[in-house]
């Protein structure tokens, strides 16, 4: 079963050139790869050539994965998202109750996340917690160490 995944424009474009660089340059490494270790005589004890044939299988493996990804992507319209509670793309402004440290999440799909630009997974723990929440809310997330409570000061897009 397949499973639909929303991206932002930017994401979307960084999925299409990696699948473009697979297939228009590193396809075409694989094969000569394959082709020169060919010429170098008896195949049944040719490691080389094992190794690039096994090398191939996995970067075709990738592009179909790859594939399989775009055909299921969609495009998230942000004009359209509601602000009144938390949605993907949401930019999330949080006030940790156990210390009062104040974050802002922005919530994406799962591979475009990236800590240190502040965009969090929606698949992650609390981005699975902030999901639906609207600002006054108090979202009780369950993380390895126990339980968190954030609250929600501010939902923007």
């Amino acid at each position: 079963m397949s499973k639909v995944s929303y991206y932002t424009p930017e994401g979307l474009k960084k999925l299409r050139d990696e699948l473009k660089q697979l297939k228009d340059i590193e396809r075409p490494k694989a094969s000569q790869a394959i082709a020169d270790a060919r010429d170098k005589g008896d195949l049944s004890e040719n490691a080389e050539y094992d190794a690039a044939k096994e090398a191939q299988g996995l970067l075709e493996m990738k592009i179909s994965k790859l594939e399989e990804v775009l055909s299921n992507a969609r495009i998230i319209d942000e004009s359209q998202l509601d602000t009144s509670k938390v949605l993907v793309l949401s930019k999330v402004k949080i006030k940790n109750q156990t210390n009062g440290m104040e974050v802002v999440y922005t919530l994406v799909a799962e591979s475009e996340a990236n800590l240190a630009a502040g965009k969090i997974s929606v698949n992650s723990p609390i981005g699975k917690g902030l999901l639906g929440k609207s600002v006054g809310d108090i979202a009780e997330i369950q993380v390895p160490n126990g339980v968190m409570k954030f609250d929600i000061i501010e939902i923007s897009r």
